[in-house]
């Protein structure tokens, strides 16, 4: 134990492997372990505050920092430490000397920050801790990002499928899955307002953006952003770095181009009015 705060606690282990149940929903572990989907398992399985590990350099495919978003889709606060500076294998000295490198969006979310110590990171985790949704399928990282002042709201979401019923015809929806044909049901279910998906890397015969030509005929503005400027699954990261690569009709009526911002495009949809658009738009 490196920190007693009384009914919380921040531990200092070798391996991931050593988290134990005590650690369960009230305690931050730092280990000296590599931070992969691996040892996500094992952390997810006992499901502490939060967990700091290593970044052990990345790897191909962001193989060793993985597991932040293994354990993300659990909401579980989860950060690495920028291997350089810590020895491996020595959970105190990476307490001690780490800095952070990665995090997920719940740790993000209790303020911690890349550069940080490995102690304030850890106190962050702390002060906010929750207890976790029992299913991951229960994340959906809803946020209301812009209220504007006709009663629509900009509203972030992961996924189109996590659209409700106070969506209708009200809020625009920032998700971020593709937009092809399998997204036309899940528009069709609310019809927000608007929406901006991403366009999954558009695909043959333009196959991520099929949903926009559909939804436009039935009178609500879409646009896509490029999936190389934001990572799919992750609305906040289509609203922080997402660059429009595709527009229905309407979107352009609402002054929304390729090239713009996800945040700009956002904005206008938000402001856009059609006063031809049906109370109950047309399913077909």
């Amino acid at each position: 134990m490196v920190l007693d705060l009384g009914d919380a606690h921040v531990v200092a282990v070798d391996s991931a492997y050593d988290v134990h149940e005590v650690n369960r929903g009230r305690d931050v572990v730092v280990n000296a372990s590599y931070s992969g989907v691996l040892p996500a398992r094992f952390l997810a399985d006992k499901a502490p505050a939060g967990s700091i590990g290593l970044d052990c350099g990345i790897g191909p495919q962001g193989a060793s920092i993985a597991g932040l978003w293994y354990l993300e889709a659990r909401d579980l606060p989860a950060a690495t430490v920028d291997v350089s500076g810590v020895v491996l294998g020595d959970g105190v000295d990476v307490w001690t000397h780490g800095r952070i490198s990665f995090l997920n969006q719940p740790a993000r979310d209790l303020g911690v920050r890349e550069g940080q110590a490995v102690e304030e990171a850890a106190r962050a985790m702390l002060s906010g801790a929750v207890v976790a949704p029992s299913s991951a399928s229960e994340v959906t990282n809803r946020r209301t990002m812009i209220e504007h002042p006709s009663g629509r709201a900009v509203v972030c979401t992961d996924s189109i499928a996590f659209g409700l019923p106070e969506d209708r015809a009200t809020n625009v929806l920032v998700t971020a899955g593709h937009t092809g044909r399998s997204a036309v049901p899940y528009l069709e279910k609310f019809m927000p307002h608007a929406f901006i998906c991403s366009d999954g890397g558009m695909g043959r015969e333009r196959s991520g953006v099929a949903a926009l030509p559909v939804l436009g005929a039935q009178n609500v503005p879409g646009a896509a952003v490029d999936a190389r400027t934001a990572r799919m699954g992750d609305a906040l990261s289509s609203w922080d770095t997402g660059v429009i690569s595709a527009v229905n009709d309407l979107a352009r009526e609402a002054g929304v181009t390729e090239g713009m911002s996800c945040r700009e495009a956002a904005q206008l949809l938000v402001s856009w009015s059609n006063e031809s658009r049906e109370e109950e738009p047309h399913h077909g």
